[in-house]
């Protein structure tokens, strides 16, 4: 036979290299869902979406380390019921209100009798 015979370190070399692969692939899942488990483990507003960003954002690393830094900063809420404008005077207000201020009336129409 003109080709090469295998022997034992051949096989034994074969089962190294899918021992090493199973294990890169065990390890690539763990890292891959890490930022998911620090969010849920933290109680994160969007920890759902953290661990999405976790596993699709592993083949690109940037996207994994935001979403591995996201996990542990907390979401901060905005409130859009209002505009920027409107958000100024309600926020003004509540600081005027929470120092024990007097709140002053706004301009009233004055009625003529």
């Amino acid at each position: 036979m003109a080709g090469i015979e295998i022997g034992l370190w051949d096989y034994l070399t074969f089962l190294a290299l899918i021992i090493f692969a199973i294990a890169a692939v065990v390890v690539l899942v763990l890292i891959a869902g890490l930022p998911g488990k620090i969010a849920i483990s933290r109680n994160h507003p969007d920890a759902e979406a953290v661990k999405m960003m976790g596993w699709a954002g592993l083949l690109a690393v940037v996207p994994w380390i935001q979403a591995f830094i996201w996990a542990f900063k907390p979401t901060d809420i905005i409130d859009i019921r209002r505009f920027p404008a409107e958000e100024r005077e309600a926020i003004a207000k509540e600081i005027a209100r929470l120092r024990g201020e007097e709140e002053v009336p706004a301009a009233t129409e004055k009625s003529e009798d």
